[in-house]
Order: C-alpha cells, then structure tokens, then sequence
C-alpha cells in the first residue's frame, strides 16, 4: 500500500445516502418559496456542509432560511434513513480488506456527526468505524471545499497530507482533497468523471479500489 491512511468521505462512498437527502432538501427549499429541483440540489450542495445552503440561497435571494431548518431538515433526513438507508455496494468489502492488511482508515465529511452515526447505525457500518476515527466538518471552522477537515483528520490520524488518500464522490470534495495536497480517487457511482477534475483516478464500482491504492 502506498498510502498510510485511506480517508472516506461518507454520503454516496460509505452510505447511499446522496439520493434520499437531496431528495428531501430539493423538496424542503421549494416548499420555503426557493423552487430547486433535485438536479439542483445535487449540482449545488451535494458534498457540501449544510451552511452553504444557507449562504447560497442568502446570496441568491437576499432571504435566510428559517431559524429551525437545519433542525426540521436533519429530522426529515434522518427519518429517510431509517427508512431506506443502505450501505454502498462494496464498501464493507473494502473495509475489511484493509483491516486486514493493516492500512488505518478514517471517514471525514460535511455532515454532522449525528447524521454519520445515524446512517453508520441504520447500514451496519459502526461496527468498522469508532469514535476516534469519525471526523465531521463540525469539527473545523471551514467545510468543503476548503482544505480544513482533510487537514485534521490527518493530523488526528498522525499522517502527513503527502501520505493520505481522499474517496470523495463529489467536486466540493475532490476541490478540499487537493486543496489539502492529498491524493484523491472519485468514485463515479453519481458523478461523472469529468465532474471531479484533479482526481487522480476514477472508479465507478468499490470492488475496483484496492488495486487503485496499492
């Protein structure tokens, strides 16, 4: 392995989770007067920490969202993922396989640790992640597409950047990954290729990554 440590991003790499969110909030804005189709949604917020929602309907309306709406939408969120939520095809496959060869592991994403964990829970991925090893963009100042929370996921990790790769299935992340001087791979099970410029590779199954890290 050329790499000291794999860091997964988690909606749409670890979790299928990209199509139900985007789903509910496309539906949530529109409902609040800010029609956005679910093509929207995915072209501007996916991969993304949710304040960038806020910032980019502010910007384009001059309105704020509502007081509760981080809250009224990780509820809806959540109760999707209860519902339907799945591990992406694959994955626990590559998860075991580096266990046992030994390679460390981490998840850092835009979301929550809450809607990590719910959707850890509900998929069954829990058991390959503990709490030392999850890392959410609550923990920096600044989400995707800045450099931040690769950044400490590495150092927390005790990894030099050089040393770390990036899964990210999405073009905020694949941006923050290099931003970060991190190898990347996107996964292009939802994004084309051409969507994630800078990758070092694409894939578009996880049964292709190992060999894409060794």
């Amino acid at each position: 392995m050329r790499y000291d440590l794999v860091i997964f991003d988690n909606d749409g790499v670890l979790v299928d989770s990209e199509p139900l969110s985007n789903t509910i909030l496309a539906g949530y804005l529109t409902e609040l007067g800010h029609p956005t189709s679910y093509e929207d949604s995915l072209r501007d917020f996916m991969g993304a920490a949710v304040h960038r929602v806020h910032d980019l309907v502010r910007e384009r309306t001059g309105q704020a969202l509502p007081a509760d709406f981080d809250e009224t939408l990780h509820a809806r969120v959540f109760a999707a993922f209860e519902r339907e939520l799945a591990a992406v095809d694959g994955v626990t496959d590559v998860l075991e396989k580096l266990t046992a060869d030994g390679v460390p592991y981490c998840v850092a994403s835009s979301g929550s640790h809450e809607r990590i964990r719910v959707g850890q829970r509900t998929t069954g991925l829990d058991r390959w992640f503990t709490d030392g090893i999850v890392f959410s963009a609550q923990d920096v100042g600044r989400g995707k597409p800045a450099p931040d929370l690769f950044l400490h996921a590495a150092a927390r990790m005790g990894v030099t950047p050089e040393r770390c790769v990036v899964v990210e299935d999405s073009r905020l992340g694949v941006q923050a990954a290099l931003a970060a001087g991190m190898d990347v791979y996107g996964f292009t099970a939802m994004t084309p290729a051409d969507r994630l410029a800078g990758a070092k590779g694409c894939f578009g199954a996880m049964a292709e990554l190992p060999a894409l890290l060794v």
